[in-house]
C-alpha cells in the first residue's frame, strides 16, 4: 500500500496575532513541494490535551499503516502536553512515521533532532503554563479589588455598569422586591421557632419564586449563608476570623455598609458552606440588604444546624461527627461500621476517597467519644477553678491575653516617651523596639477577637455543666450542644487525640 503525507493544522482562537489554519496549512504544503498529502484541520481546539477529532482521524490513519509523514507548521499546532508528545513521538516511531515542524526544521530521524524536539516542547508547555498562571493572577488581582466576576448574579440583586480602578465592570444593586423577600427570610430564621421547612412552606403558599427556581431546603441554606447580603461591620470581621478566613481588607473597611465576596484560593465560592478556613473574603462594591446582627444569627444557626452543617446530612453515629479530623491530612474523620465485630470505625475520607493519606490508624469510636468526654469533664472543672468556682464570670485564657495586650500598650507609651530630644542611636533603637512591640500588639488583638467571637454565654455555660453532669441519659442532640460550645476541633490518630478548645 503507497502510503501519503499528512498535513495537520489547529487554531484554538481566532485572532488577529494568531496564524490562520489556512496559512499553516499553505506553510506545510510548500514543506511537501507538491507530494500527495490528506489535510487535517481542528479548528477552535486547545492543544494541551489530544481530544480533538481531527486528531483523532490523523492517528488512526497512521495505524492503519495510510500515512509516511506528518508536517506541522510549528511544534506546539499539534501539542502542548510533553506526556502527549513523548507518546506520540514513540507511535511515530512505531509506524515509521516522520514528524516535521515546516518552521522549526526539526529531523526526527537522528537522536540529536529528536532531543531538540524534547526540549521545544518542553518550553511550550511552560509557555502554557505560564499563560495559565498570567490569567489566574489577573482574575485573583480583579476579584480582590471587588470586581463582579461573572458568577450567577444572587437571587435580590441586578447588574449596573460601574467603574472600578479606572476599568468599566458591572457591579450587584438592590432589586427592591426580591431584596424584601431576602430580608423576610432572613428575619424568618433568624427566629428560633422557625425552620427552613417553616420559610419555604411561607414563600412556596405566597407564590414567590427565586429567580426561576424553585425554593428547596438546599437552596434556601445556601442564600442563608451567602455573605454577599450582609451588611458587613465589625461583627462580622470578627466572624469571618475566628472562622480561618483570610480577610483582604482592613477593619477599619467594615461600616456596616456593603456586602462581602468570598473565595476559596483563586476561586469564587458560590455555596458557602461552614469550612471556610484558607478562604479569602473581600468587601463588595454593592450595599448589602440584612443587617449584620440578624445575618450573624442565621449564620451561627446554621453552623449548629445537624441536617445542613456544610450542606451534609450527618447520620447521628456519633456525636463527634464534623467535629473529628484526620491528624495526618486534616480530612474529617468519619464513622465506619465494621460487618463482622458490627464496631465502629472512624475512618480517614481522604485515604477512603484516593489513598493520598497515611489514615489515622485504628480508632473505635466509643473509645474516642469515652476520652473526649473526661477531657471535657476536666476542662469544664478546671474552668470552675480559674473562675473561683463561677464558670460564667470570665475566660481565662481571655483575660489573660488582655493583661498581656495592656502592658505592651504600656511599654509602647514608655517608648515613645523617650523618643523626645533623644539622639540617632536611642530613636533608631527604639524605633525598631516600637516596631516589635506594635507586631506583639497586632497578633494580641487578633487573639483577643478570635477568642471573643461566639463567646459562650452564662446561661449556655451553666447547661453544659449540667448535661456533662447527666451525660448518659441526655439526647444525641444535647451532646451535640456540649461538644459545640467546648470545642473548636478535634484532631486525631490512633497515637494522639489533640483538643481545640474554646475556653
Amino acid at each position: 500500500m503507497n502510503r501519503i503525507n499528512a498535513v495537520y493544522g489547529r487554531q484554538s482562537v481566532d485572532k488577529k496575532d494568531s496564524i490562520s489554519i489556512e496559512s499553516q496549512i499553505e506553510h506545510c504544503e510548500y514543506e511537501l513541494k507538491g507530494e500527495r498529502h490528506k489535510a487535517y484541520t481542528d479548528r477552535g481546539y486547545s492543544g494541551k490535551n489530544t481530544e480533538r477529532p481531527a486528531f483523532k482521524e490523523l492517528i488512526r490513519d497512521i495505524e492503519n499503516g495510510l500515512i509516511s509523514k506528518v508536517v506541522v507548521y510549528k511544534l506546539d499546532r499539534i501539542s502542548r502536553s510533553i506526556m502527549d508528545f513523548t507518546n506520540m513521538m514513540a507511535m511515530f516511531q512505531k509506524y515509521n512515521v516522520e514528524f516535521v515542524s515546516s518552521t522549526e526544521k526539526f529531523d526526527t530521524s537522528t537522536p540529536m533532532g529528536r532531543a531538540m524536539l524534547n526540549i521545544c516542547i518542553v518550553f511550550a508547555q511552560l509557555e502554557r503554563e505560564t499563560i495559565q498562571q498570567r490569567v489566574r493572577d489577573a482574575y485573583h488581582s480583579r476579584s480582590v479589588k471587588g470586581f463582579h466576576m461573572g458568577s450567577k448574579t444572587p437571587y435580590g440583586y441586578i447588574l449596573e455598569p460601574t467603574v472600578i480602578d479606572g476599568v468599566r465592570t458591572k457591579m450587584l444593586a438592590s432589586d427592591p422586591e426580591a431584596a424584601e423577600r431576602i430580608k423576610l427570610m432572613y428575619e424568618m430564621y433568624a427566629d428560633p421557632q422557625n425552620s427552613l421547612g417553616d420559610i419555604i412552606k411561607h414563600f412556596t403558599g405566597m407564590g414567590w419564586d427565586f429567580g426561576n427556581k424553585k425554593l428547596e431546603r438546599m437552596n434556601l441554606s445556601n442564600m442563608l449563608r451567602s455573605p454577599v447580603y450582609v451588611q458587613a461591620d465589625l461583627d462580622v470581621y470578627e466572624f469571618f476570623k475566628n472562622q480561618g478566613v483570610n480577610i483582604t481588607n482592613d477593619a477599619a473597611d467594615f461600616a456596616g455598609i456593603n456586602g462581602c465576596y468570598i473565595y476559596r484560593g483563586r476561586d469564587l465560592v458560590g455555596l458557602v458552606r461552614d469550612n471556610l478556613k484558607d478562604c479569602t473574603l473581600v468587601i463588595a462594591p454593592h450595599n448589602g440588604i440584612v443587617s449584620s446582627e440578624t445575618w450573624l444569627a442565621c449564620r451561627k444557626r446554621l453552623l449548629n444546624n445537624e441536617d445542613f452543617a456544610g450542606g451534609i446530612h450527618k447520620a447521628k453515629n456519633t456525636w463527634l461527627a464534623g467535629k473529628i479530623k484526620c491528624g495526618n491530612c486534616g480530612m474529617a474523620l468519619v464513622y465506619s461500621l465494621a460487618p463482622v465485630n458490627k464496631i465502629g470505625y472512624f475512618r480517614c475520607r481522604k485515604r477512603d476517597d484516593n489513598k493520598t493519606c497515611e489514615g489515622a490508624g485504628t480508632l473505635r469510636v466509643n473509645e474516642v467519644e469515652d476520652f473526649v468526654y473526661n477531657e471535657m469533664r476536666r476542662k469544664m472543672a478546671e474552668f470552675q477553678i480559674l473562675t473561683g468556682g463561677n464558670p460564667v464570670k470570665a475566660n481565662p485564657k481571655l483575660t489573660a491575653l488582655k493583661v498581656e495586650l495592656a502592658q505592651v500598650d504600656t511599654e509602647i507609651e514608655k517608648l515613645i516617651d523617650t523618643l523626645t530630644g533623644a539622639n540617632t542611636t536611642l530613636l533608631s533603637y527604639a524605633n525598631t523596639k516600637i516596631e516589635e512591640l506594635d507586631a506583639k500588639r497586632q497578633s494580641l488583638t487578633k487573639d483577643i477577637a478570635d477568642m471573643s467571637v461566639g463567646g459562650i454565654s452564662s446561661e449556655q455555660l451553666n447547661q453544659i455543666s449540667d448535661y456533662l453532669d447527666n451525660w448518659d441519659n441526655i439526647s444525641f442532640d444535647d451532646r451535640r450542644l456540649v461538644i459545640d460550645g467546648l470545642i473548636h476541633k478535634i484532631q486525631a490518630t490512633s497515637e494522639n487525640v489533640k483538643l481545640e478548645w474554646k475556653i
